[in-house]
């Protein structure tokens, strides 16, 4: 690919697993309005939970979730007995009709919790809500927490999908990253669920890290293909230490440059892809039989907070610290900082702070940039027969930005707007052609690429 597009084309654009994205949510979204915006669910529709665990026993220095570091327990019984106060609460404003779909823990690492605590945190989840009995559970796993006690009781709870987080197996890049974790390891924690009956099974790879070359990348790739996942992620890392000041242990000088970075996001694409397994969105992958590769060719994929997803759930409720929960009214956040949240659940329950009520342009909109996120296409006539004349606007600043563009990164064909094979690689950067609200300054982001 010419240097040029890569300069032009790979600016600081969001990620969109929202529209609108986070930094444009405000007060006025607070308990109240969540607690009416609960209510408003009903028997027909599905349900999506996120469970937050705030805490690592290691600080990974790339990461950008909200988490914090502790050697101690204490903490974190502590935050599970305020977290079982906002399961319940929530609980009790949701109809009772309405089937939970999946649920995802996250975090920080939701694996250091004692199997006791797993299991008690499940036994929260569904005395609160009513689970379909095809649900599907997705844990965050860290192969440095486990044993045979947390890995029975992961089997216990129902986890259905894994993920565990990879990165590059190098012990250069690893040392500089601080994510000791050697390939022997991890394939015991694959080898583990999978003898346990989980039946997907999800690794994430980055590139972009500090110290890594094609090279490491390479040998990464090959290791992660001998242990078969069914869904493997491809993330550029996101450099981004005014906002997560431990990143500033990472020195900027050993980080690749932006041309390498696309080298190494190519290679290891391609070879992803030479393996048998199909792209999904941006930067995943999947076998073919998997849940997600099915969706993305039957045009059902999706974009929410956890990233591309299958998940057809009208509602995704976040629970814990910080989680961010997508309603039909909107987005909510709850508070970060864990006393606080503590605090607030101990008082009432919830603990949202802000969100945003989506308008219908923001509703138009968010449909036109998970369209480009997730199918590199646009169809007009669809967006017509959902959203109206309103889309005339929508129509108009495509039309205006494929003729304009001499790059060949998009075009309009048969009243459609379509990304182009040149386009696919910058598809956040076309996809915030679209987004009203990124020109008030409000935000720091990463690279598209």
């Amino acid at each position: 690919m010419e240097n040029s597009l890569l300069a032009k084309y790979s600016g600081a654009v969001p990620r969109y697993t929202s529209y609108p994205t986070a930094p444009h949510f405000n007060e006025a979204v607070d308990c109240g309005e969540y607690a009416q915006w609960l209510q408003a669910i009903t028997g027909r529709e599905r349900i999506s939970l996120y469970i937050h665990v705030p805490y690592c026993d290691r600080l990974c220095w790339f990461c950008a979730c909200h988490t914090k570091h502790t050697l101690k327990y204490e903490p974190i019984s502590i935050y599970l007995e305020s977290l079982k106060k906002e399961i319940a609460a929530v609980g009790t404003l949701v109809s009772r009709d309405a089937a939970v779909t999946a649920v995802h823990f996250g975090g920080g690492s939701p694996t250091m919790l004692r199997p006791d605590d797993m299991l008690a945190l499940m036994a929260a989840l569904k005395a609160a809500f009513r689970f379909s009995d095809d649900v599907e559970i997705s844990v965050e796993m860290d192969p440095n927490d486990l044993d045979e006690p947390r890995y029975d009781a992961l089997a216990a709870i129902g986890m259905t999908r894994a993920s565990l987080g990879v990165q590059d197996f190098h012990p250069e890049v690893q040392k500089a990253i601080n994510r000791i974790q050697t390939f022997e390891h991890t394939k015991s924690v694959v080898d583990a669920v999978r003898a346990r009956g989980v039946h997907s099974v999800n690794c994430d790879i980055l590139y972009g890290l500090p110290h890594q070359t094609e090279a490491t990348l390479t040998e990464t790739v090959k290791d992660i293909l001998s242990l078969a996942p069914d869904r493997i992620a491809l993330f550029g890392y996101a450099h981004v230490p005014w906002m997560k000041k431990h990143q500033t242990m990472i020195k900027e000088e050993v980080l690749p440059g932006l041309e390498e970075r696309y080298a190494q996001m190519s290679l290891a694409a391609s070879m992803l892809l030479a393996a048998g397994y199909e792209p999904v969105g941006i930067d995943h992958f999947a076998l073919p039989s998997d849940r997600m590769a099915i969706a993305a060719r039957q045009g059902r994929l999706r974009r929410n907070f956890q990233g591309y997803t299958d998940d057809a759930a009208e509602a995704l409720i976040g629970l814990g610290a910080s989680s961010i929960g997508q309603l039909p009214q909107g987005y909510v956040q709850n508070m970060p900082a864990t006393g606080e949240y503590q605090r607030m659940t101990d008082a009432g329950g919830l603990a949202a702070v802000r969100g945003i009520e989506v308008s219908e342009d923001d509703k138009l909109r968010r449909r036109v940039i998970e369209e480009i996120m997730c199918r590199f296409s646009v169809s007009f006539r669809a967006l017509r027969e959902d959203f109206g004349d309103a889309v005339d606007a929508i129509v108009s600043e495509a039309r205006s930005f494929a003729q304009s563009n001499q790059d060949g990164i998009c075009l309009i064909e048969d009243d459609r707007f379509v990304i182009t094979d040149v386009g696919r690689p910058f598809a956040r950067t076309i996809a915030a052609v679209f987004d009203s609200y990124l020109s008030n300054g409000k935000g720091r982001h990463s690279i598209a690429v």
